[in-house]
């Protein structure tokens, strides 16, 4: 019978895997502070309170002249201050944004490196086993032969 030679065991020697945010040092530059400091609280019920109570209040201030109306009704300077509101913050929640992006992209190709070497570790093995069962099925091919020979004498 030939020799069955079969690869080396697969070692998982590789680091853990681990969430990004321990990976991450965080945001180095202002800029990238400021963005993720934006994209965190811009996009929470106490952001959304506090410039709704801001809101009922201008509404209120200018639909009742209380105080000299500053925004008399249709309320333009809100309207002016909410657009320039929305393009900054989309610009900035977009930059933060695209930094996690690239540290969610690194770490899925890290990841897919690990897959890789372990499904080539799995198809090498399972190479190793079909060349194993076919030289175990030409030495059993073998023996019936002989055993038919020798009971046919």
């Amino acid at each position: 019978m030939e020799k069955l030679d079969f690869p080396k065991p697969f070692e998982h020697n590789h680091a853990p895997v681990r969430e990004l945010y321990e990976i991450d040092a965080g945001p180095t530059t202002r800029g990238e502070k400021f963005a993720d400091w934006v994209n965190k609280n811009v996009g929470s019920w106490r952001f959304i309170l506090i410039q709704t109570i801001l809101v009922v209040i201008w509404v209120i201030l200018n639909a009742t002249a209380y105080i000299r109306a500053w925004d008399p009704y249709p309320f333009i300077f809100m309207n002016l201050i909410f657009s320039l509101q929305s393009a900054y913050t989309a610009s900035l929640i977009m930059m933060s944004q695209n930094r996690q992006d690239k540290l969610k992209a690194h770490n899925d190709y890290l990841m897919n490196l690990r897959a890789e070497e372990e499904s080539r570790a799995v198809l090498e093995n399972l190479a190793a086993q079909d060349k194993a069962l076919q030289e175990i099925y030409r030495e059993i091919l073998e023996l019936r032969k002989e055993t038919a020979k020798s009971a046919n004498k």
